[in-house]
């Protein structure tokens, strides 16, 4: 069976950057298990995973703009130290933070006496990714799952 729409897929894959550092990976974890073609995955990955089927080992590059977007200025902002009363901020830190979009989650990067500097990109916007990708398993989705939007089961989501 190919990787097509609504089909569940199970994969192991490795995240590097564009120096070879691995970001991310399912190595000794389980396999991640989602649902092609409705978004449980960023873009280019989707498409490089189509077609595909058990068994296949791939790479797949994925550019800023398939992936976690390009990095804008307009979502760095200096914040009024006040505003975040009295707990301690050191660069780094990770707030949610309410926008016009919506609730996003901003990374401290500087703080200064007045004003602490918050950057509301992806950690990993702008950045090009490089997947290594095995296909363990593909399966026709469930109507259930279709209907949650999400794989259930092993390695998928559990209700409680």
């Amino acid at each position: 069976m190919q990787i097509s729409k609504h089909t569940v897929v199970s994969i192991h894959y490795t995240l590097r950057d564009n120096e070879g550092s691995v970001l991310d990976s399912s190595e000794g974890r389980d396999p991640l298990l989602y649902i092609q073609g409705i978004g449980n995955l960023i873009p280019g990955m989707e498409e490089g995973l189509e077609g595909k089927a058990k068994g296949d080992k791939l790479s797949i590059k994925v550019s800023p703009e398939k992936g976690y977007g390009v990095r804008s200025e307009e979502l760095i902002q200096k914040v009024p130290r006040a505003a975040f009363g009295d707990q301690e901020v050191r660069p780094g830190m990770q707030f949610q933070a309410q926008s016009q979009h919506g609730t996003q989650v901003v990374t401290v990067t500087e703080v200064g006496l007045e004003n602490v500097t918050v950057d509301g990109n992806h950690p990993l916007a702008g950045v090009e990714l490089n997947f290594s990708v095995e296909v363990m398993d593909v399966r026709e989705a469930t109507a259930d799952e279709l209907d949650h939007g999400h794989v259930h089961g092993p390695g998928g989501h559990h209700h409680h």
